[in-house]
C-alpha cells in the first residue's frame, strides 16, 4: 500500500504576489519570535491559507528549509477551520540560521560555508 503524500491544496495557499503583498500591506495580527515572524489577515474565504517565506539568506542549506516548511505546513493542517479565516505568511529571520547552527555544533556537527 503507498503512503498518500499530504499535500496542501491550492485554495490552502497564498498562490500570486497579490496575495503575499495584502497581508504585508496590513497585517491585522503579527506574531514573531527571534527565529521566525507570522503575520495574518483576515479573509474573505471560508479557510485559512498559508504563505511561506523562508530566505536562503537566514537558511542557506535547501535541506533545513524544507524541513522548515514541512514542519509549517504540518502545524498549519492541524489548525481548526475557526471563523474568521485568516491569510497567513510565516517568514525566517536571521536568528534562525544562528539557531540552527548552534543547534547542530551542539550535536558535533559543522556546516561547509557555501
Amino acid at each position: 500500500m503507498q503512503k498518500r503524500r499530504q499535500c496542501l491544496q491550492r485554495h490552502q495557499k497564498l498562490v500570486t504576489a497579490a496575495d503575499y503583498r495584502a497581508v504585508f500591506s496590513k497585517p491585522s495580527a503579527r506574531s514573531g519570535q527571534h527565529e521566525l515572524l507570522a503575520l495574518a489577515r483576515e479573509n474573505a474565504l471560508p479557510q485559512h491559507r498559508l504563505g511561506l517565506a523562508i530566505a536562503k539568506k537566514h537558511v542557506p542549506r535547501a535541506v533545513a528549509r524544507n524541513l522548515i516548511k514541512r514542519l509549517v505546513r504540518e502545524h498549519f493542517r492541524r489548525l481548526e477551520a475557526r471563523h474568521p479565516a485568516l491569510d497567513i505568511v510565516i517568514l525566517s529571520r536571521p536568528a534562525l540560521h544562528r539557531a540552527l547552527t548552534k543547534l547542530f555544533e551542539r550535536l558535533g556537527l559543522e556546516a561547509t560555508t557555501p
